[in-house]
């Protein structure tokens, strides 16, 4: 940072250079992780922690470096064992056990006008949906949730329209068959449950991939934290 300040003052580099190389710069390099703490300046949001496959200590070590930053922190994936590890470390982090995220809040952000309605077809969907609700919290969201209204009681459906009406940006996760989306038309979000041959989410994805209805955005199976991450960017 300080020679390129130096080289812009002597003119060996523009404007528009220094600006295209503070793009990538800077990240902190822990050995075994890279932290990209200049991500909100590039994307809006900082780096989030995917806790699922990390051992303790080094969620430690990355958070001891994000916490540095006044930014707030998000940790998926992560186990009961993990949240009490970092809770004694880090008194205000916040333990949402379905979505098995970890909430760390450095600053309250301005809300934003829009709210993002959270739909899933069955009771058993709703770890995904809680995932997808914390990050678009966390991210100046308002959220709504509206749980257990697939497509098998459409009725259950039709007599919440009002809130999918007015919602700006609609979450829909569905196993099974993966229906639901498409009647909505929002953003999908397949998930691994159900019975018989939706191949661990395979199913619901291809459905969701591949629905008629306009407007169907897919992310991964299970990823609520691409849905809620997404979600935030088009309310944005």
């Amino acid at each position: 940072m300080e020679k390129l300040l130096k080289d812009y003052k002597s003119g060996k580099i523009t404007i528009t250079e220094v600006l295209d190389k503070l793009k990538s710069l800077p990240y902190e390099d822990l050995g075994f992780a890279k932290i990209d703490t200049h991500r909100p300046l590039r994307k809006g949001y900082p780096e989030v922690i995917y806790s699922k496959g990390k051992t303790t200590t080094q969620i430690l070590k990355i958070l001891k470096t994000m916490s540095t930053h006044n930014q707030n922190i998000l940790a998926t994936k992560a186990d009961k064992k993990t949240y009490i590890a970092i809770k004694k470390q880090y008194p205000d982090a916040q333990y949402n056990e379905p979505a098995k995220t970890i909430v760390i809040k450095k600053q309250t952000l301005k809300p934003k006008k829009g709210k993002i309605l959270i739909i899933t077809a069955g009771t058993s969907d709703i770890p995904i949906a809680e995932e997808a609700k914390e990050t678009a919290e966390l991210m100046g969201n308002i959220t709504e949730t509206l749980y257990d209204i697939g497509v098998a009681g459409i009725h259950r459906l039709l007599d919440n329209k009002e809130k999918i009406f007015h919602a700006a940006v609609i979450i829909v996760i569905a196993g099974m068959d993966g229906a639901l989306p498409s009647v909505i038309g929002g953003l999908a979000q397949p998930t691994s449950v159900g019975y018989g041959a939706s191949f661990e989410g395979i199913a619901p994805l291809l459905t969701m991939l591949n629905t008629c209805a306009p407007g169907v955005v897919t992310v991964n199976i299970d990823n609520g934290f691409g849905a809620g991450y997404f979600a935030s960017i088009i309310n944005r």
